[in-house]
């Protein structure tokens, strides 16, 4: 069921995160909605051997991934375990709190309180001594933010977690917690990020700028759009598509005359650089060397396959970024 070693990473390339010792393989595998308790379990472990034996060595989830909140982590414990037990010094799992989580004033934000108990719980659940990377999910301006720092520092001091992340942070209060952690000696190297070439965000809020100037690593979530940067909508929304049943990810509203048009037209400066929209659009995110990985949802094995494709090709001539800029900044 496993590839040899050298089979095994020989297709994935491996980018250092920010300036700090570890490498992050360029596509990783997200665990947000395909790993819950409704789903295969079998289809789960086949999304994981698929990633594992073809390089993909970083899982990322957070506390209240599933649905329901916790199951991805309970079933990804269940599959390292049975699986990846032997497995466990090549991987890299990852885990984030900061959502909401559990009822009453103890389950959401980014308190001490919060994020430490977030973090037992998940371990639990993951039936782990540690995770390699803890994030707090997202900013909180109602808690300190020596507050939250300082519960991250300490997360990593216990040894359990190895570094610190972040995670839909602005730039200016990047720069600040980056300064905190760092009188508190802790490793943090890396924020986690919506960023595709719909969603510039993080171009400008000053994420990205701050990332590349303190030297951190970047990884972006929804890379595709939600499913809009590749050819599923091409020709409109098709009856089958989970849009169509009040999907909590894209609108129907978001997909509209003009938005089709643009994914026609990048479609077709894909086609042009022998790329599927999808490979394009993975590999437009890793052009300049900031982004260290790009976060990849999967349903199928296939996807997986595919999605890995994009590395065969980052690089962008200056008259097809133009382009790019010109659609779907318009």
């Amino acid at each position: 069921m496993y590839m040899a070693a050298e089979t095994r990473y020989e297709s994935m390339k491996y980018n250092r995160v920010g300036k700090s010792g570890l490498k992050l393989p360029a596509v990783s595998l997200g665990f947000w909605h395909n790993f819950g308790d409704g789903a295969s379990y079998d289809n789960m472990k086949d999304l994981c051997f698929t990633a594992f034996n073809n390089g993909i060595t970083h899982f990322d989830l957070a506390n209240n991934y599933g649905p329901q909140p916790g199951s991805a982590e309970k079933n990804l414990g269940l599959i390292l375990k049975e699986n990846f037990a032997p497995y466990r010094d090549e991987l890299i799992i990852s885990t984030k709190a900061g959502y909401g989580m559990w009822d009453g004033p103890y389950g959401d934000g980014g308190s001490r309180k919060y994020l430490l108990a977030s973090l037992d719980a998940s371990l639990k659940r993951l039936d782990l001594e540690y995770v390699d990377i803890f994030y707090h999910h997202r900013m909180d301006p109602e808690t300190p933010l020596e507050e939250t720092m300082g519960a991250l520092a300490q997360a990593v001091g216990s040894g359990k977690a190895l570094y610190a992340g972040l995670s839909n942070y602005d730039g200016a209060t990047l720069r600040e917690a980056s300064a905190i952690l760092e009188e508190l000696h802790c490793p943090f190297i890396i924020n986690q990020n919506c960023y595709n070439i719909f969603d510039r965000t993080i171009e400008n809020n000053g994420l990205k700028e701050t990332s590349k100037d303190l030297g951190k690593g970047i990884i972006s979530f929804s890379p595709l759009a939600q499913g809009m940067l590749t050819n599923r909508y091409l020709n409109g929304i098709p009856e089958d598509s989970r849009i169509r049943s009040n999907s909590i990810f894209l609108n129907e509203d978001a997909l509209t005359e003009k938005r089709i048009g643009q994914i026609k037209e990048l479609n077709d400066i894909a086609a042009e650089r022998g790329q599927t929209l999808a490979e394009m659009a993975l590999s437009w995110i890793l052009k300049d060397g900031i982004v260290t990985s790009v976060l990849i949802g999967a349903s199928r094995p296939s996807q997986i396959l595919d999605n890995i494709g994009a590395l065969k090709n980052t690089s962008f001539a200056e008259e097809e970024l133009r382009k790019i800029d010109e659609i779907s900044l318009r």
